[in-house]
């Protein structure tokens, strides 16, 4: 999964328990959107669970419970009291007990998706918490902000740049920003989309398919609900 920022955590035997995927980035990215959208694109075919983090509010699994994307005792709310990267990645205890509780109610599980609070380009998933990273940014920081780096920018498998369609309001150049997102990145993948457009989010959803098969054959899987492999690049841990 790349490099961990000061990641004091093991990462747990992945034999027989779901796909823990992290789901990071700044405020007002499109991380809940982007959730939503993977649940309704993976909901058929996989069986999910969802851990949200707020400061001090239940709000984004509220939000995804009035949009019906999944049963509402499928989606736990972890209400961090501090920095969002400190519960994913420092003091990752309720975030994990949310994931277990998850799959000891509802297991075997397919995939369980942790949304981070919005955080800083610093922001990474302890592999104790998270066997594979999404990063969302969006285009409203204008298309210096790939370039600038950081953790959540450059070692997150999958690297999404989200709100495309605000782009020419803001004076955002995408070719720059993917240029600028394959440089800092070292070949890891980079997504463009807008989930306002296109609320499906296919090429993530698809992306997430085939880490999903990986793991399932790699950890021993019987069952296998998916379509079938998709050729994408895959986590280098994980492929």
């Amino acid at each position: 999964m790349g490099a961990h920022h000061n990641d004091r955590h093991d990462a747990p035997d992945g034999h027989g328990r779901a796909l823990r995927l992290g789901v990071g980035g700044p405020v007002g990215s499109g991380k809940t959107a982007l959730v939503a959208a993977l649940c309704r694109g993976l909901g058929r075919s996989m069986r999910l669970g969802v851990v949200t983090n707020d400061i001090y509010t239940t709000e984004d699994a509220d939000f995804l419970r009035r949009a019906g994307v999944l049963d509402p005792e499928r989606i736990l709310a972890v209400q961090t009291g501090c920095c969002p990267h400190t519960a994913i990645r420092d003091d990752i205890a309720a975030n994990l007990d949310a994931v277990e509780t998850l799959e000891e109610r509802f297991g075997p599980l397919d995939l369980v998706i942790v949304e981070s609070g919005g955080d800083n380009l610093t922001a990474t998933f302890s592999r104790g918490l998270a066997d594979a990273q999404i990063f969302v940014l969006d285009v409203s920081g204008g298309d210096k902000v790939p370039r600038k780096g950081g953790p959540g920018v450059t070692t997150a498998d999958l690297l999404v740049v989200n709100k495309t369609d605000l782009a020419p309001l803001v004076g955002a150049d995408l070719a720059v920003m993917a240029r600028d997102a394959e440089a800092v990145r070292e070949g890891r993948p980079v997504l463009f989309t807008s989930i306002r457009e296109d609320g499906g989010a296919p090429g993530v959803a698809d992306w997430v398919s085939g880490v999903v098969h990986s793991w399932r054959h790699r950890h021993g899987h019987i069952h296998d609900h998916a379509d079938g492999p998709v050729e994408i690049p895959m986590p280098l841990d994980l492929a």
